[in-house]
């Protein structure tokens, strides 16, 4: 199994961003509230920083809950589901169910796409137009496989956590802790950021992410139903009767639009 290793969940893990946007400039950002938000940056089923994995197929249900208390005492709540497929050379398909937005006259709909680094293509399928959509991913980073880590900051702390069995698989986790001073952001008091992360040993991917930002509430990511098989070689091409198109719509099309593919392997 070949594993090309870059950043580790860099703005990690793919569509839609908290209730109330993406947290302010300054300390903090993209670290607590904005995890999620960064999900254009990442695949779901790649490895850490995107990385392709192969000898390692598996499907699973990625679910993503995020929870906003309001200052009146109302809460937001929201739910996203994605099915995630990874066959044993690295190819990825997610499909995500999108409701229909709130006053809207658009039908709820899934969003298909294809990350394949073997043909080092990225395909958004839309069942209801029959057209695939067609873009080439990033190459290959020359010279070393892995950039190297990043300074410790001296306002994030981490936890080695050890190694637990989480949702059926045999993960290790990480806990970091980031401190915003007080006065840092006009904050009176010291800001508390904690994320918890747990990672397949086996499968090189997240398999739950817990995310508590007193600014903007939680956010849960589980990936759940994981069963370690190759799924059917048919969901990484794109299906007869398709028409291809070139080009993405890139982040700023529709949800789920304009996520990077994992990076081909070196």
């Amino acid at each position: 199994m070949k594993i090309t290793i870059a950043m580790y969940l860099g703005a990690v893990f793919a569509a839609g961003l908290l209730a109330q946007g993406p947290p302010p400039g300054g300390r903090g950002r993209g670290f607590g509230g904005g995890e999620f938000g960064g999900r254009d940056a990442r695949v779901l089923g790649a490895g850490p920083g995107g990385a392709v994995v192969t000898g390692a197929p598996y499907s699973a249900i990625e679910t993503i809950q995020r929870q906003q208390a309001l200052t009146n005492g109302n809460q937001i709540s929201t739910r996203t589901q994605t099915n995630v497929y990874r066959d044993g050379q690295g190819r990825i398909r997610t499909e995500e169910s999108l409701p229909a937005r709130p006053g809207s006259t658009e039908q709820s709909r899934t969003v298909i796409t294809i990350f394949d680094p073997v043909g080092g293509y990225r395909y958004e399928l839309n069942p209801s137009t029959m057209v695939a959509r067609q873009s080439p991913l990033p190459p290959a980073r020359n010279g070393a496989t892995a950039r190297p880590a990043p300074p410790q900051r001296p306002d994030v702390s981490s936890t080695n956590l050890g190694t637990a069995v989480i949702n059926g698989v045999t993960a290790t986790g990480t806990q970091l802790t980031e401190t915003i001073p007080a006065e840092a952001i006009g904050n009176a008091q010291a800001i508390q950021i904690v994320r918890t992360t747990w990672v397949s040993t086996d499968l090189k991917v997240p398999v739950e992410i817990k995310t508590a930002d007193p600014r903007f509430g939680t956010t849960d990511m589980e990936l759940t139903n994981i069963t370690p098989a190759e799924p059917s070689a048919s969901l990484f091409v794109v299906p007869a009767g398709y028409t291809i198109q070139q080009g993405g719509r890139g982040p700023g099309g529709p949800r789920g639009a304009g996520r990077r593919g994992p990076r081909p392997p070196q």
